[in-house]
């Protein structure tokens, strides 16, 4: 596996991103050697841990805002790179990426390295596809659920034609223009140097395997590899009855249909209010991050 490192420098100067990163060594499955992974913390190292991860193409960065509003509540914020993404390593090749390695690397760094126990998962984007795979699998090491304009597809239902178009734009642009991409899926502009911390992890074209990847994972048709392995994850959800909260924005095209879907399926979700954050897009962290955070801090401290 041939694994790219982005130059620190890349790093400098991220506004409203004031943390320190930290690292830890995963296995590289089915391989040898390891892999780097990067996250940030904040607030007290004894506080609650919340567990926020994120999706494509965006990375720990996405979360500065909600971040900020965890830890004044006194919770500690674990935000990781995924693998292929921020400052995590970066197997440069496309075929490097698979759904199940991504959960697998996941795993290793928040439980093997971080040893996170009753935690609070944020998933948004990937970050639930990977996040829900976790927590049905290991249901002991999570207290409660976030699910914020995320999904869990097992490829019976047809995606929307809004993510479809996405996939085939990333599956055949010469160029994939990350910030463009952060950017397009948001109610708010973005400021250029917010755009700059979103293509600050990638370079030149040969850092973005991760990104371009993962619209190709996501169990799109009901024979793909992580269909099934999908569907026994729904089975365990829907006898899932710790608190789930749905924190879903009104806005966006993407995931908005899996909103009610959560809300009625899963045991945990019955019985609580659960927020809309209106006028944000599918990146909601970036169009409201303060008004999520608020959200996911009353749900914990409930």
């Amino acid at each position: 596996m041939r694994i790219l490192r982005t130059p620190e420098e890349r790093f400098n100067g991220l506004p409203g991103f004031p943390y320190e990163p930290r690292y830890a060594d995963v296995p590289v499955p089915d391989g040898d050697g390891t892999l780097r992974m990067a996250y940030v913390e904040a607030g007290p190292s004894d506080g609650p841990v919340v567990l926020c991860l994120h999706g494509e193409p965006s990375w720990s960065f996405l979360y500065r805002h909600v971040m900020r509003v965890l830890a004044d509540a006194g919770l500690r914020v674990v935000a990781p790179d995924l693998v292929g993404f921020g400052r995590s390593d970066k197997p440069a090749d496309i075929d490097d990426h698979t759904y199940a390695r991504h959960i697998e690397w996941t795993r290793a760094l928040v439980f093997d390295a971080l040893d996170l126990r009753d935690v609070t998962l944020v998933g948004q984007d990937w970050g639930g596809l990977i996040g829900l795979r976790l927590v049905t699998a290991h249901p002991d090491r999570f207290a409660r659920v976030v699910a914020a304009n995320t999904g869990l597809p097992t490829g019976d239902f047809r995606m929307p034609d809004t993510w479809l178009r996405f996939r085939e734009s990333v599956r055949k642009a010469p160029e994939f223009d990350v910030a463009r991409s952060v950017a397009s899926g948001c109610r708010t502009d973005l400021a250029d140097e917010v755009r700059a911390a979103y293509d600050a992890p990638f370079p030149d074209e040969s850092y973005k395997a991760g990104p371009r990847a993962m619209p190709g994972l996501v169990p799109a048709d009901p024979d793909d590899p992580e269909a099934q392995p999908n569907r026994d994850a729904w089975d365990v959800l829907r006898a899932w009855d710790k608190p789930f909260l749905v924190a879903f924005s009104d806005k966006d095209p993407i995931t908005g249909g899996m909103a009610p879907v959560f809300k009625q399926a899963i045991p945990g979700a019955q019985g609580i209010e659960h927020p809309t954050i209106e006028g944000a897009g599918h990146f909601l962290q970036e169009d409201a991050g303060e008004r999520l955070g608020q959200a996911i801090a009353a749900f914990v401290r409930s």
